[in-house]
């Protein structure tokens, strides 16, 4: 009989349902044995933890949860979500690897994608060399949860010198009866000289009950390897997400990630690139569109290690209703990064009395031949704009929608494939009501 869990015993519950499956489970179970040990310590952060001062999980915990979903979907359900024809397609329905639901026919030389579970059975040289290298159980309680009890999730390692021409769209899909914790688990590897393009979506389908996933992926980049990584968060009114995405560059890799939250309840996004090796390029940029009582928090770290590199990261919101958006940004230089370059900007308007933006951007420099900046800038639409705009025969609304739309465009101008950035226009103009 399926046991659900509630905030009074979570951590009880928790540890009750991992002893229950541990042996059932992929991987390393001593790996997973200090994985909990770990999520005992840390526990359920609170608002009093500093880093999760701005995300209730702990009120939203309070609902009660099941760990094994009873409802299935099909092809003809999903298709509509496959909009990037002639992609290489994944689908993680609540957590677990759906071969049959996917398109993975020709796989070209060179690129590797199965199930976690497949991974560490079948290619397990490679699995074992990069599983849980990165992600710290230490640094986080939801990683050391994700770590212990993970069930499944997307395996892809794409070869030395491989150019993957077709995009690879991992698809997370929630859909349940009843409320659900999904604890799902990616990990990318791009070896060396190698080029492919990655989208992450997360939607939820069909459901009236509430969702938390806790989402983990762990991308490994390889010597001279570059990757485009898209990420596009949709999960409607009931889905809460805690996703984290831990990232390791090589030397004169390029890496760009583009992070869209359009709808969710609660999203939180812990976002760690490391760049370890000299000559690295990192782009991060993210749009995040908030209204009612919507929270989204999105906390980046990117930790220079080596001489010699580059990051440019743009994040931008807005906010409406009584949502709240957090967005907190940190750049390490180390002693020895020196000549880096590192940039940092977030920009925010505010279209409510009752919405709120804590904006915190941060430096850590203990080099000296460095340049780096960081901005923040938070207000209203610009009325000079909405005159000029309404001069020109725009109605109110139809103007302030207007530059909305351009305010965006800034970072949904960076999708550099076509037919997702047409996806995510239109999922905006729908957000905005543009017709």
């Amino acid at each position: 009989m399926e046991t659900a869990i509630r905030t009074s015993t979570i951590k009880e519950k928790l540890i009750s349902e991992f002893e229950e499956s541990k042996k059932i489970l992929f991987g390393n179970t001593r790996l997973r044995d200090q994985a909990i040990e770990s999520f005992c310590k840390q526990g359920i952060p609170t608002r009093k933890n500093e880093e999760y001062k701005y995300t209730p999980v702990d009120l939203m915990l309070k609902e009660e949860f099941y760990f094994t979903a009873n409802k299935n979907c099909s092809n003809e359900q999903i298709e509509h979500l496959k909009f990037l024809k002639g992609a290489y397609v994944a689908i993680i329905e609540n957590g677990i690897f759906m071969e049959g639901l996917s398109n993975l026919n020709n796989l070209p030389n060179g690129l590797t994608i199965c199930s976690l579970a497949d991974a560490a059975k079948n290619n397990s040289t490679i699995f074992e060399k990069y599983y849980a290298q990165y992600a710290d159980i230490n640094a986080d309680p939801f990683i050391a949860l994700n770590t212990a009890m993970a069930k499944d999730g997307v395996f892809i390692y794409v070869a030395k010198n491989a150019i993957i021409e077709k995009p690879i769209h991992i698809i997370d899909i929630s859909t349940t009866f009843e409320n659900i914790m999904i604890q799902q688990r990616n990990l990318i590897v791009v070896d060396e000289n190698a080029q492919a393009k990655i989208i992450e979506s997360f939607e939820t389908l069909d459901s009236n009950a509430i969702t938390f996933s806790n989402a983990l992926t762990e991308i490994v980049i390889n010597e001279n390897a570059i990757v485009d990584y898209y990420k596009i968060q949709d999960e409607k009114e009931l889905g809460n997400l805690v996703n984290t995405t831990q990232i390791i560059q090589k030397k004169q890799s390029i890496f760009s990630i583009h992070t869209f939250t359009l709808s969710g309840s609660l999203v939180r996004n812990n976002l760690t690139l490391v760049l370890d090796g000299e000559h690295i390029g990192s782009h991060l940029n993210g749009l995040y569109l908030t209204a009612g009582n919507q929270v989204v928090d999105n906390h980046t770290v990117v930790d220079h290690r080596k001489p010699n590199c580059n990051s440019n990261e743009l994040y931008k919101g807005i906010i409406d209703g009584k949502s709240t958006a957090t967005f907190n940004g940190k750049v390490f230089v180390r002693k020895d990064a020196q000549k880096t370059n590192a940039f940092q900007s977030n920009k925010n308007i505010l279209l409510s009395e009752d919405g709120t933006i804590n904006t915190k951007p941060q430096l850590e420099i203990y080099a000296d031949d460095v340049k780096c900046s960081h901005g923040t800038s938070t207000g209203k639409l610009d009325e000079e704009k909405i005159f000029y705009l309404l001069s020109r025969g725009l109605g109110t609304d139809s103007a302030k929608k207007l530059l909305m739309n351009a305010f965006a465009s800034e970072v949904v101008d960076t999708i550099t494939i076509e037919p997702l950035r047409e996806y995510i226009e239109g999922k905006i103009l729908k957000k905005f009501e543009l017709h």
